[in-house]
């Protein structure tokens, strides 16, 4: 909010208290009067100094300058009070509005504060309902118990936050003296605080989920192979090809090094057959020691048709290289070349075209499979484990960010994925464009520090220093600045980061953006950045950790950048 300037009468105010001082002795004090010929101070030594002040003469000469003084007095005063009689009735006015708008807003406040005890109890009804209570719905979609009811809540904090923020702004231009805002009964705020708000708490867990059982066959493989984009990409292609592997029954093997990331610096392998119960997926090197010399893709199955497995020909030969014989390539659907968007499928679509006999099969990068959203959006994923989710960070990398936690934010910390290099063209290709300017980025993000009443920022970025300092010196709350943090360089004399690099990890790319992706997902609010798949794997990672909150959203949402370049 705006905040108002005090009023422009003050300097009226302070003529009034001086005049006040000058007709009323407070204190003992004396009152500073003005230099005058008629000053009484001074009289015994001018009229002594002539030597004509005697007897009955002097005490006449006497009353005449009492008299004199007398009417300068009142002449001063009439004058004065005609020169600011229109000020005054001016000033009257606003200040008879300004009391009156005062007025109604205490009425507002005790009508906001009625409603807000009387949720008090709902509050507690709402949060002892069983997880089997029909779930509270809003615009046709279906929300977690009690959500609509905590949404209600939240604004009606806000609205008695604002309210009381305008009484402070009126009643600024009433300071005089000793008075202050303290009579604008802040005792508003003693009473809605400690009340258990949580604007941002966390998001509930669903009570029930579609998922499906991922029993392998010991000889039947299916071999991932994920291409486009960066490791975030590569995640979510690999999520996907897990669904693929359960719905055919088959064993995961995960690329090689050489052909594609090292999985397992970044990725807790053990932790997901450990999820399951049994092998669920397998090394490069542990699927050639089960086959030996005879390493082969039996039969390529193409879920993309253009170009097929979205393979090309170095790709092809990479494979060749690693030992590998290939069989067929052939597509799914070979009238999905002609289209320019995927299809959406369905279970129903999957398993008619890629069951087989075959020992192994590959069906080629499926990142850009439209395949069961519902399902793969939920919590943990479509899959039925006893984990909380299945991909995730090695153990080394889950500890070195904790113990960054610890160190530098602490348990309260807003996250922020600030993505910039790419993005301007990236973004202004879409038909909403997903970047801002930064002076705007900085309103949104202060929104969100408001809500979460957060006081520091973990930002993972790309961005140049120019941006960043530039962004950090807009980020100001209560006249305070809100820090940004970013992970610093690796200092020898910092322990946080000591297992990475005695393990020798420390410094790898790849290691270092799990790390930050790591850290955003322990945040209690994260910001990302609409449009990345880096922001897309955390946001993963925080639903099946159960650390989404409902601030939880991208920079600006629902907003569009207030100044958009024009077309090359």
């Amino acid at each position: 909010m705006e905040r108002i300037p005090p009023s422009s009468f003050s300097d009226d105010e302070f003529d009034e208290d001086e005049e006040h001082q000058t007709l009323v002795h407070q204190n003992g004090t004396k009152p500073r009067r003005p230099t005058s010929a008629l000053e009484i101070s001074h009289l015994p030594t001018r009229i002594g100094g002539t030597g004509v002040c005697t007897g009955r003469r002097c005490l006449l000469l006497l009353l005449l300058v009492v008299f004199l003084s007398f009417l300068v007095i009142v002449f001063v005063l009439l004058s004065r009070s005609g020169s600011i009689v229109h000020r005054d009735s001016l000033l009257d006015r606003m200040r008879e509005s300004e009391l009156r708008s005062l007025y109604l807003l205490r009425n507002q406040q005790s009508a906001l504060l009625k409603i807000w005890n009387s949720t008090r109890a709902a509050a507690a009804e709402v949060a002892s309902l069983p997880s089997s209570a029909p779930n509270s719905t809003s615009a046709g979609t279906d929300l977690p118990k009690g959500t609509a009811f905590d949404e209600f809540r939240s604004e009606l904090f806000e609205q008695i936050k604002l309210n009381k923020q305008i009484q402070n702004a009126l009643l600024s231009s009433h300071k005089t003296g000793n008075l202050s805002s303290s009579t604008s009964d802040d005792n508003v705020d003693i009473g809605i605080s400690g009340t258990g708000v949580d604007v941002c708490k966390k998001v509930d867990r669903p009570a029930s989920k579609k998922t499906i059982e991922w029993k392998p066959k010991k000889d039947r493989y299916l071999f991932a192979i994920c291409l486009s984009g960066q490791m975030s990409n590569h995640l979510i292609c690999l999520e996907k090809h897990m669904f693929f592997a359960a719905l055919l029954d088959r064993v995961l093997v995960l690329p090689s090094p050489k052909f594609d990331y090292q999985y397992d610096q970044v990725l807790d392998i053990n932790h997901i057959n450990e999820c399951f119960g049994r092998k669920v997926v397998i090394t490069f090197e542990e699927f050639s020691e089960a086959l030996k010399n005879k390493m082969k893709i039996d039969r390529f199955i193409c879920y993309i048709a253009s170009p097929p497995c979205y393979l090309d020909e170095e790709h092809i030969k990479r494979l060749k290289n690693l030992g590998l014989s290939l069989g067929k390539i052939e597509p799914a659907w070979p009238e999905d070349a002609k289209s320019k968007m995927q299809k959406k499928r369905v279970i129903g679509d999957l398993i008619p075209k890629f069951s087989s006999d075959d020992e192994v099969i590959a069906i080629g990068d499926v990142f850009y499979a439209d395949v069961e959203e519902e399902w793969m959006t939920q919590p943990g994923g479509p899959l039925a484990h006893k984990c909380k989710t299945v991909i995730q960070p090695s153990r080394l990398i889950y500890i070195t960010a904790q113990r960054f936690v610890q160190t530098f934010l602490g348990g309260n910390f807003i996250a922020l994925h600030f993505r910039r290099h790419g993005f301007l063209k990236f973004c202004n290709l879409k038909e909403e464009s997903c970047f801002f300017p930064i002076p705007q980025a900085a309103e949104c993000i202060l929104r969100i520090v408001e809500k979460a009443n957060a006081p520091v920022i973990y930002l993972s970025t790309d961005a140049a220093e120019s941006e960043t300092h530039l962004l950090q010196s807009l980020v100001f709350l209560n006249d305070k600045p809100v820090p940004l943090i970013r992970r610093p360089d690796h200092d020898s004399a910092e322990k946080w980061d000591a297992l990475l690099y005695r393990n020798k990890i420390g410094g790898d790319s790849q290691v270092e953006a799990m790390l930050d992706k790591t850290i955003c997902a322990l945040s209690t609010v994260f910001i990302g950045a609409s449009g990345s798949t880096f922001t897309e794997d955390i946001i993963r990672l925080r639903r099946g950790w159960g650390s989404a909150s409902r601030c939880d959203e991208y920079l600006c949402e629902g907003e569009k950048p207030n100044y958009i370049v024009e077309n090359e």
